[in-house]
C-alpha cells in the first residue's frame, strides 16, 4: 500500500523510487496537481467531458434492443434490475476515475500493476473482454438499415432473392459488414480520438432524445410514464408463467385465452406466505442482457477513466492523449503515469476534483442512463400490445416502428406516418451503429494503453508513435470482427456478449477496489460507501452472469457453431 513518505519532497526527484505494485511496470513521475475548475452554470459546457460520451454510449444495444423486447412482454416492472445496475456502475465509474485523477493513467493500466504482473492480467482480461470483441451491435444495426432500404422488415428465413442477387439473410450479413467497417472511419480523424468520439456522441444524444421527446410529448400517456417510473423501483418483481399459459412456453398461444399475470414479486410472496408461480425462463437471457447493458456495462465502462485523462482532468494534464492517425501528429502520450505529493495544500484540490467527477457522473451520466432506457421502452409500452413477442426477437424494432407509424398516421396522415416509420428505424440504426463505434474505441484504447505501458519493447517507442499502435490494433480488431460476422450466428451474439459483460464487470468491481487500496496513498483511498458499493456491485453482476450461463447454455454453445449456408431461391 502506498504511503505519504513514499514520495520525495516536491521538485527533488522526477520519479517515485519506492512505488507500490509490480516492478516490471514503469515508475510514475511526480508533478503538481492542478486545481479543478470552479463550477458555474454559465460555463456548464466546460464541465461536460467524459460523462457526455459515456451517457450517449449508454443508449445502445441494451436500451434499444433488450429494453423494448422485455417491456413488450412484461411491461416496465422488471426495470428494477436496471436501477441496481446503473447504481453500481456509477460507483464503479467514480472509483476508476479516482485512480486516473491521481496517476493520469487509465484504470486498466492500474490493474496490470497489481501482482502477479501484467502478462497474467493480459490472459485474464482477454477472456473477460471477449464479449466486447463480438460485433453484435453491427449485426443488429443492419436490421433497421435493411428495413429502410427495402421499405419493409427483412425476413432472414426467406430464401428468395430480393435485392442485388441476395436473400434477406445474405443482405443483412452484407450490411452488417459494411456498418462494422464504416464505424472505424470516425476513429481515424480529428486530432484526439477522444474529440471525435465526443462530437459523435453529442450528435447522437441530441438527435435521439429530440425524436423520442417529440413522441413522448405528443403520443404517450400519463399511464405509460407512471408504469415506467414505478418499474425502476419494483424490486423483486420477476417473470413467471401465467395461469393461462398451459404449455408454459412464456406466451399465450392460439387456444390459450390471456389469463393471469406473467409477473410476481418475491418479497410480496414471502410477506403473504404463499409460493411463487414457476419462473419464466424464456427471456431470461434478455433480462440479464438488459441488466448488463443498462448504463454501459462490462468493460465498456473503463473508457471513462481514459476519457478523464484525455480531458486533462487531475493528473491527466501531465500525461497526454491518444491521437488519431490523421490530424494528430503533434499529440503525444507518455509511457508512464504522473502522481502528486499528498500535502495539506494538495488535498483541497484533490477533493474538488473528486467532487467534479461525482457531479458529472451522478448529475449527467446516471439521469441519461435512466432516460436512455425509459425513452426507447416507452415506444414498446405505448405502441405495442403488452405480451406481444415476435417469433424473431430482433424484429421487435420493426413492430415498434409500425406502431409509431400507425399512431402518427392517425393524427397527421399517411405521409407523416410513413416518414415516422423510417425515422424510428433510423434512430435505431443511429443508436446501434454509434454504439458499435464507442465499443470499438473502448476495446482499442483499453489494450493500446496497457501495451503502451506494460511492454518493454513498446516503451522504447517515441511518445508521438502512439497513434500508429492504435491504428495497428484497430486493423487487428477489424479483421477479427469481419471473421465473426461471416462465420458466427448473429442471433446468439448478444446473449453470449452480455453474459461475458456481467462476468467482466463483476470481476472488475473487485479488481478496481484492490487497485485503489493498493496503489493509492491512504488519504486518497475510497471510504466505506464506495468500498461497500464495489463489493455489492461485483456480487450483483457475477450472480447475474452465473444465472444467464445456466439458463442460456444452448445459445452460448450455438455462438461457436458455424452458421449454415444461406439457402438460395430455386430458378
Amino acid at each position: 500500500m502506498a504511503h505519504l513518505n513514499d514520495f520525495p519532497p516536491s521538485g527533488s526527484a522526477k520519479v517515485v523510487e519506492h512505488q507500490p505494485g509490480v516492478s516490471s511496470m514503469p515508475k510514475w513521475t511526480v508533478g503538481e496537481l492542478p486545481d479543478a475548475p470552479v463550477f458555474t452554470w454559465k460555463k456548464i459546457a466546460a464541465f461536460i467531458g467524459p460523462g457526455v460520451v459515456m451517457a450517449a454510449a449508454a443508449i445502445g444495444g441494451g436500451e434499444w434492443l433488450t429494453g423494448p423486447t422485455n417491456t413488450a412482454r412484461y411491461g416496465a416492472a422488471i426495470f428494477w434490475l436496471a436501477t441496481l445496475s446503473i447504481f453500481f456502475q456509477a460507483i464503479y465509474n467514480v472509483e476508476i476515475c479516482r485512480y486516473t485523477l491521481y496517476t493520469g493513467e487509465p484504470i486498466f493500466t492500474g490493474k496490470f500493476r497489481i501482482a502477479p504482473g501484467p502478462w497474467f492480467w493480459v490472459v485474464v482480461y482477454l477472456i473477460l473482454d471477449f464479449g466486447s470483441f463480438l460485433p453484435y451491435l453491427a449485426s443488429n444495426a443492419a436490421i433497421p438499415l435493411a428495413a429502410m432500404l427495402l421499405r419493409r422488415m427483412p425476413n432472414p428465413n426467406d430464401p428468395a432473392v430480393h435485392v442485388l442477387g441476395m436473400s434477406d439473410s445474405t443482405f443483412l450479413k452484407f450490411l452488417s459488414l459494411v456498418i462494422f467497417i464504416a464505424v472505424f472511419i470516425p476513429l481515424m480523424f480529428g486530432g484526439k480520438v477522444y474529440n471525435t468520439m465526443k462530437a459523435l456522441m453529442t450528435f447522437k444524444l441530441i438527435s435521439v432524445f429530440a425524436f423520442l421527446l417529440f413522441l413522448a410529448a405528443f403520443f404517450s400517456t400519463t399511464e405509460t410514464w407512471k408504469e415506467i417510473s414505478s418499474g425502476f423501483f419494483k424490486f423483486g418483481t420477476i417473470p413467471v408463467i401465467a395461469e393461462g399459459d398451459t404449455n408454459a412456453n412464456g406466451k399465450f398461444d392460439p387456444g390459450e385465452p390471456p389469463h393471469g399475470s406473467n409477473l410476481d414479486n418475491v418479497f410480496t410472496a414471502l410477506w403473504n406466505g404463499r409460493t411463487l408461480r414457476p419462473i419464466d425462463y424464456s427471456l431470461l437471457g434478455f433480462l440479464a442482457a438488459m441488466a448488463a447493458l443498462a448504463g454501459n456495462g462490462g468493460l465498456t465502462n473503463t473508457p471513462v477513466s481514459n476519457y478523464t485523462r484525455e480531458q486533462g482532468w487531475g493528473m491527466g494534464s501531465h500525461v497526454g492523449a491518444i491521437p488519431s492517425i490523421v490530424g494528430g501528429q503533434e499529440i503525444t502520450l507518455s509511457h508512464e503515469g504522473c502522481v502528486f505529493q499528498v500535502t495539506e495544500e494538495a488535498m483541497p484540490r484533490w477533493r474538488r476534483w473528486l467532487k467534479h467527477i461525482r457531479r458529472e457522473q451522478w448529475m449527467l451520466w446516471v439521469p441519461a442512463c435512466f432516460v436512455g432506457l425509459a425513452m426507447p421502452s416507452m415506444l414498446s409500452i405505448q405502441f405495442l400490445q403488452k405480451g406481444s413477442v415476435p417469433n424473431d426477437k430482433w424484429l421487435v424494432a420493426g413492430m415498434t416502428a409500425q406502431g409509431v407509424a400507425d399512431a402518427v398516421q392517425g393524427r397527421f396522415g399517411e405521409t407523416m406516418g410513413n416518414f415516422f416509420w423510417h425515422l424510428t428505424l433510423f434512430c435505431g440504426f443511429l443508436v446501434l451503429a454509434t454504439s458499435m463505434a464507442s465499443t470499438a474505441d473502448g476495446v482499442l484504447r483499453r489494450w493500446v494503453d496497457v501495451f503502451w505501458t506494460a511492454s518493454p519493447r513498446l516503451r522504447k517507442w517515441d511518445p508521438k508513435d502512439i497513434g500508429k499502435l492504435y491504428f495497428g490494433v484497430m486493423v487487428v480488431y477489424l479483421l477479427m470482427g469481419i471473421g465473426m460476422l461471416c462465420f458466427l450466428k448473429g442471433d446468439a451474439l448478444l446473449v453470449f456478449s452480455t453474459m461475458m459483460y456481467n462476468y467482466a464487470l463483476g470481476f472488475s468491481c473487485f479488481h478496481a477496489l484492490v487497485v485503489n487500496r493498493t496503489l493509492m496513498p491512504s488519504p486518497l483511498q475510497p471510504k466505506w460507501f464506495p468500498k461497500v458499493g464495489l463489493i455489492l456491485g461485483g456480487c450483483f453482476f457475477t450472480v447475474i452472469a452465473m444465472i444467464t450461463t445456466w439458463a442460456e447454455w444452448s445459445k452460448i454453445v450455438a455462438v461457436f457453431q458455424p452458421a449454415p449456408p444461406a439457402a438460395t431461391a430455386k430458378p
